[in-house]
């Protein structure tokens, strides 16, 4: 393979294309090709009458699709698990280990200092975030004039994240000169260091992702705006009270939404990266999060092997917690098609 895409290399070179084109111009040839022979394939069973012209059609869309997940997503997903089993340090070839990347792992002291962040950090905002959003969609359900503008107003820090986010929050925590210390300054208290405390910089992190709580305020809204108005009319004449019919006619109504946001904020917070990249895992590694340890080994040390077993591993526990909560979901998420948050079953009458 190398030799076919040095060879590609070469042609393009010898027509006097400009270098920076030249890595990028044989993957893309490969790639024209491979989808060449796809139409042909495509054209001959048509002919043959083996497949419909509008089946054939319908393949040649998808394959665009499929031919990216196969090269940018589950070809390097396989490459990475075969690596997770080798030592390999980039510059020269793997060599196979088997389990000693992952035999390693649990005599590594920092494997187990990153995972408690990480946890430590999911467990508190994850949790934080989806209440906080979902009380903000609610008081932008009302109608009051002038409400569009608030919706947007607390949607608009979501367009600011990654390492402008983190940019921005490093100014304002900043023990001296920061917002946050100089409001706390005005009612007589003094601020603490926050990034540069291992005791204050994680909760600095847990406010800052309350920043972007308006990208599922969002969602809620569009949830909120799907509830049938004759529940809460049938609530009032019973006599329920505004908690009343929020705790046993909105939360059962949007719980498919919360169970989302849940779900999508989990994954995303065993994730995270950039804030201690740009902190360089925080005072006495108070931000080592997973992703950044898992960086760290990768491509800061060379030990891609090493990086690729702590990727395998962050997978499974993202998986077995994402499948805990759909488990969980039986009890208090509540369907259409559902009764008391359990699927209907089907009785079986027993005939004689």
């Amino acid at each position: 393979m190398n030799g076919i895409i040095e060879r590609i290399y070469n042609f393009y070179e010898t027509l006097g294309l400009p270098a920076a084109l030249l890595p990028l111009l044989p993957f893309l040839t490969i790639i024209a090709v491979l989808y060449a022979v796809i139409i042909i394939i495509a054209r001959i069973l048509v002919r043959k009458k083996v497949i419909h012209n509008k089946t054939a059609s319908f393949y040649l869309f998808v394959s665009i699709w499929i031919i990216g997940f196969l090269l940018f997503t589950l070809g390097p997903m396989i490459f990475s698990f075969y690596i997770s089993f080798t030592k390999w340090e980039v510059v020269s070839s793997p060599q196979w280990t088997g389990l000693d990347n992952y035999r390693m792992l649990f005599k590594d002291t920092m494997f187990y200092k990153a995972l408690s962040v990480t946890f430590y950090y999911t467990l508190v905002s994850v949790p934080l975030q989806v209440a906080l959003s979902f009380a903000i969609a609610m008081l932008m359900n009302l109608k009051l004039r002038g409400i569009y503008l608030f919706r947007t107003i607390y949607y608009l820090p979501t367009l600011i994240q990654g390492v402008a986010q983190m940019v921005l929050f490093i100014w304002i925590f900043n023990p001296n000169v920061g917002l946050m210390n100089s409001i706390l300054g005005l009612f007589g208290i003094t601020g603490p260091g926050w990034f540069s405390s291992p005791n204050w910089s994680m909760p600095a992190v847990i406010i800052m992702s309350l920043w972007t709580v308006g990208g599922n305020m969002i969602i809620y809204l569009a949830g909120l705006s799907d509830i049938p108005k004759s529940l809460y009319e049938q609530a009032e004449i019973d006599g329920a009270t505004t908690m009343r019919k929020v705790w046993h006619v909105t939360l059962p109504q949007i719980s498919p939404i919360l169970f989302f946001n849940t779900v999508t904020s989990m994954i995303g917070a065993f994730q995270t990266f950039t804030q201690g990249f740009m902190i360089s895992g925080g005072p006495d590694n108070s931000l080592l999060f997973y992703a950044y340890y898992l960086y760290q080994n990768a491509f800061m040390w060379f030990k891609m092997g090493y990086g690729s077993a702590l990727a395998w591993v962050l997978f499974v526990i993202i998986l077995l917690f994402t499948a805990l909560v759909f488990r969980s979901s039986a009890i208090w998420v509540y369907y259409e098609t559902e009764q008391n948050g359990g699927r209907k079953r089907r009785v079986r009458r027993k005939t004689s």
